[in-house]
């Protein structure tokens, strides 16, 4: 591939990340000044992604979202994903363990995804395999992802921003590192109604082979049914699945998680 072909390759995927669950329709303008890739390149850029389907123009043809291509292409990932495979049978056993649903979701440096939701059914359990990203600061397991990344990482997320998703979302960016700082210690995060007012969340770290954290699994509910009694538990079973999902991955623990 020649130095052009890299560099025009360089500013579709710096493109591709000005979008957002939150910046889902972008002007070419917009994009240029979030990239500093001068309007005009950008337009050139753009045409060639929507006829790719990496892209699509809304009805005002100024405004672009995110393409169905990429979604095929998502889904391609999870079906070949080891993750998924190696986590099913135990986000099952996580789901009937508690009884609550079950979240088993990867990260990327902004958002936390959810890939798999498990619900319980009386004595069944179902299984929905999901594309769903939200903003990792006001989720339980993208907080948990966030927290074991490096210093510099975490600053880079906290400059991007804080934006409020509900009224418990931590926006204030040392209360945010306060609350990293504690689940680093105790090894799991909670979602205090942060994503989505009455539902509460407990995360744990899911690690690959090289130690890094990239994934969590998560319990979550109605508050009615998260006593702190019962978030100590469910701490205790989310963390021990998160590890038994890790080993499976060939993560082998020095002294825990």
């Amino acid at each position: 591939m020649s130095a052009d072909n890299l560099k025009s390759l360089a500013k579709m995927m710096a493109i591709l990340d000005c979008f957002s669950t939150i910046d889902r329709k972008l002007s070419a303008a917009d994009i240029a000044a979030r990239t500093t890739i001068p309007r005009g390149t950008v337009h050139r850029i753009l045409r060639t992604m929507r006829d790719l389907g990496l892209v699509e123009q809304g009805r005002d043809r100024d405004q672009y979202r995110l393409g169905m291509k990429l979604f095929e292409l998502g889904t391609t990932v999870l079906a070949n994903m080891e993750l998924h495979r190696e986590a099913s049978a135990t986000i099952e056993a996580l789901t009937r363990a508690t009884g609550e649903t079950v979240h088993l979701s990867v990260f990327d440096g902004k958002s936390s995804t959810v890939i798999n939701r498990t619900d319980p059914d009386g004595v069944r359990v179902n299984t929905l395999f999901v594309l769903e990203s939200s903003p990792a600061h006001a989720t339980a397991s993208g907080k948990v992802a966030l927290a074991f990344q490096s210093s510099e990482a975490i600053d880079r997320f906290i400059g991007r921003g804080l934006p409020r998703i509900a009224p418990n979302t931590i926006t204030d960016p040392q209360a945010l590192k306060d609350d990293l700082a504690l689940i680093r210690a105790r090894g799991f995060a909670i979602d205090d109604e942060e994503l989505v007012p009455a539902t509460k969340c407990v995360g744990a770290p899911i690690r690959n082979v090289s130690g890094a954290v990239f994934a969590a699994i998560s319990v979550s509910g109605h508050p009615d049914r998260f006593t702190p009694d019962r978030i100590s538990a469910y701490a205790d079973l989310v963390r021990f699945h998160a590890q038994a999902v890790s080993q499976k991955l060939g993560y082998r623990a020095e002294g825990g998680m």
